[in-house]
C-alpha cells in the first residue's frame, strides 16, 4: 500500500467510527426526536470496543481493566452505560482515580463502574420517560427530564444514543458515587 492509500483508509476508518458513534448527529432527549430502539442502527463493535474508539474514554477503559469488568461488558448484554468522559474523571478530588485503580479497592471500584450500567438496552426516548432505573450494582440512578437536558443521578448527559453490539452508551459529566 501507498502512503496516500493507506492514510485515506485510516481517514476513511476514523470517518466511519465518527459515524458509528453519532460523533455528527445532535443530543437526541427531550424535544427532539429519537429513533425507537428496533430501529435503530447496531454497531458492530461492542460497547468497550466503541468507548475505545470514542478516545474520550481512556480512564473508563484503565477502570474497567482494573476491575476485571472488560469482558463482561464485550458479552452479549444488552446493557445502557452512562459513561463518564476522561474530563469526568479529572474532575474527582486528586488522588481519588489512582486510589480506585489499586488492587486493594478493586470491590469499590466494581461497585462504583457497575453503578453506571444498567441491564438492556435503554435508548434516550425509554432514558426520558423513566424516574429511576436499578443498575447492575443494586442501587437505582435517579433520571431527571427537564428543558432538553437529562440527569442522572445528577450527572447531565452530554450524548446520548451511541449505538454499540451489545447495547447503547449514554456519554455524562461526571462520575457516578453509589450511595450519594
Amino acid at each position: 500500500m501507498t502512503r496516500t492509500t493507506v492514510s485515506r483508509t485510516v481517514s476513511l476508518r476514523t470517518l466511519a467510527a465518527a459515524l458509528a458513534l453519532g460523533l455528527a448527529s445532535p443530543l437526541a432527549f427531550a424535544g427532539q426526536p429519537a429513533a425507537s430502539a428496533a430501529a435503530a442502527p447496531r454497531a458492530q463493535a461492542d460497547i468497550v470496543d466503541t468507548a475505545v474508539a470514542a478516545g474520550q474514554f481512556n480512564t473508563l477503559a484503565a477502570a474497567l481493566k482494573a476491575a476485571g469488568l472488560v469482558d463482561t461488558l464485550k458479552g452479549k448484554g444488552p446493557f445502557t452505560v452512562f459513561a463518564p468522559t476522561d474530563a469526568a474523571f479529572a474532575a474527582l478530588p486528586a488522588g481519588t482515580v489512582e486510589d480506585l485503580l489499586k488492587p486493594a479497592n478493586k470491590a469499590k471500584l466494581v461497585s462504583i463502574l457497575t453503578y453506571h450500567v444498567v441491564p438492556g438496552r435503554n435508548p434516550a426516548a425509554k432514558v426520558v420517560g423513566l424516574d429511576k432505573v436499578a443498575t447492575v450494582q443494586g442501587d437505582s440512578v435517579d433520571i431527571r427530564a427537564s428543558g432538553g437536558a437529562v440527569m442522572i443521578d445528577g450527572a447531565k448527559v452530554v450524548k446520548a444514543d451511541i449505538a454499540a453490539s451489545n447495547g447503547v452508551i449514554h456519554v455524562i459529566d461526571k462520575v457516578l458515587m453509589p450511595g450519594n
